[in-house]
């Protein structure tokens, strides 16, 4: 069993590493999984998304490519980079077993700057629950992935951005 010892990171290091874990878990739930969700938060449009690259770097393209458009990743891996910016940004980018992006997770921390709205993204806005999140979702069959929007909770929110390419 591997074991981590978060206390030798700063505390946010310690959420990163905490909410790319789960969101890595939420991209490797079999796509039965997305039938569950609420009603309003899963739409499918028929057009081209609107984003469809982060940084040049788009779902099918070869790691070596990617790896170009992105620069060194702080951790590498057949499966999977992680790209830190500032200390406010984390991309990471999941490749298929032939080599090609089939997902990309962008972490906008507090304090980053930048940060795109879901109205930026999915083109209209998400409706925000009680207590301030955000989620959206919006696949789009004919470019082949999905697109969701994702906002914590509180005043130091993280927005997270993920394009999957669709199983």
């Amino acid at each position: 069993m591997l074991s981590v010892c978060l206390k030798l990171f700063s505390r946010p290091v310690q959420h990163l590493v905490a909410f790319s874990f789960f969101v890595t878990v939420i991209l490797l739930l079999p796509p039965a999984a997305s039938a569950q969700r609420s009603k309003g938060s899963l739409e499918t449009q028929e057009e081209q998304p609107s984003f469809n690259q982060f940084r040049g770097v788009k779902i099918g393209m070869a790691a070596d490519e990617a790896r170009k458009k992105l620069g060194n990743p702080r951790e590498k891996s057949a499966e999977q980079d992680f790209y830190m910016v500032n200390d406010n940004e984390a991309v990471q980018v999941y490749y298929d077993k032939g080599g090609a992006v089939n997902a990309i997770s962008i972490d906008f921390m507090s304090g980053a700057s930048g940060i795109p709205t879901s109205k930026d993204l999915l083109g209209a806005e998400a409706e925000a629950k009680a207590d301030g999140s955000i989620y959206k979702m919006v696949r789009y069959p004919k470019a082949g992935f999905w697109v969701s929007y994702s906002r914590t909770a509180g005043n130091d929110a993280t927005v997270t951005i993920t394009m999957q390419k669709i199983q």
